[in-house]
């Protein structure tokens, strides 16, 4: 029996066994603790980095294991050039994951900072992750020796094709692309569309826009209508809302009173009640001599929209109370009939 064969052939597979051991070792321990030390530091990026290295470390050392056998032993003309296809074509392949796995960590830890910059919707991830992905899969085609010159060309032909088949897809598809490039519209703005929907926008996908209205339900919205309905966005140019509540008093109530008075609970209620922006300075306008009353609106804020209601529920609720204890009426619509006798 010869035993060197036999050692010599089953050589590269020890040598890639204990590379891919020595890769789970690395990173149960050493990575691991890596993770650990980074968690304890203000930036994030460096776990970014880590938890993507993770996913990949082990192939890594696999693929050291591939490259000593190569370039060590003397393997036969065709197994080496097999192993050196196998080898440029997952080394490749682990470098593009890496980059698609640390794309995603940092987009989802950093989407709150990116947004000003960058609108963390589904759309722009998975576009990012689709880019990589293509340029990965034709990098390996070419390191394998296979021509992606006819690849490239048929893609461009079948894409027109499939362009005109799929003409409200891509509508809705650059639609999307259109409502995040122009940012007036982002994740978790709250809006409202002029035929009525409104909400939370939730996520911004390939197809449509997902709106959360505040009874907790979901509205789908496609991309299309989106970007050609007139929109209110709420949280733009500021979150910070103006809330307007319209009261009337009673003829006989004295206005400078009045007036004093109101806008002593509306600086109580914006320095009290949540939401309520405690730096604004409320005010107030008479506007008009109603049928029963003279009316006015009040002018305060909040710090965003869902807010508001809490706002304007105790504002109301202790106005009535202090207009009570002041003696200023808030009355009744009254109509006066005279019946003439003849």
């Amino acid at each position: 029996m010869d035993y060197w064969n036999i050692w010599k052939a089953a050589l590269p597979i020890i040598i890639i066994f204990a590379s891919f051991i020595i890769g789970i070792i690395i990173r149960v321990t050493v990575l691991k603790r890596l993770s650990n030390l980074a968690k304890k530091s203000k930036s994030k990026l460096d776990d970014v980095f880590l938890e993507s290295l993770q996913s990949v470390i082990v192939l890594w050392f696999v693929l050291l294991g591939v490259y000593i056998s190569i370039n060590i032993l003397p393997l036969p003309q065709k197994e080496t050039q097999l192993m050196e296809h196998i080898f440029k074509a997952l080394l490749v392949f682990s470098i593009f994951w890496f980059l698609i796995q640390l794309m995603g960590k940092f987009f989802l830890t950093y989407s709150e900072k990116l947004q000003a910059k960058v609108p963390a919707a589904t759309i722009i991830k998975n576009a990012v992750k689709i880019l990589i992905l293509t340029i990965g899969l034709l990098l390996i085609l070419q390191t394998l020796g296979i021509s992606i010159t006819p690849i490239i060309t048929t893609l461009g032909v079948g894409g027109l094709a499939v362009a005109l088949a799929m003409q409200d897809t891509l509508a809705n598809l650059f639609a999307g692309f259109h409502i995040i490039a122009t940012k007036r519209v982002k994740t978790n703005d709250y809006i409202k569309l002029d035929s009525g929907e409104e909400g939370y926008v939730v996520d911004i996908t390939w197809r449509d826009t997902l709106l959360r209205q505040l009874p907790n339900n979901h509205i789908i919205i496609p991309n299309s209508r989106l970007s050609s309905a007139v929109v209110t966005n709420y949280y733009r140019p500021q979150k910070a809302l103006n809330v307007l509540v319209e009261v009337g008093i009673d003829y006989s109530s004295d206005l400078e009173k009045a007036e004093q008075v109101t806008l002593e609970v509306a600086r109580e209620i914006l320095k009290e009640v949540a939401g309520g922006d405690e730096k604004w300075e409320p005010f107030m306008r008479y506007h008009t001599f109603g049928d029963s009353s003279i009316n006015f609106t009040v002018y305060l804020r909040c710090k965003e929209f869902f807010d508001k209601f809490l706002v304007q529920h105790e504002f109301i609720k202790r106005l009535k109370k202090r207009y009570d204890q002041e003696g200023i009426t808030i009355p009744f619509p009254i109509r006066t009939v005279i019946m003439k006798n003849e």
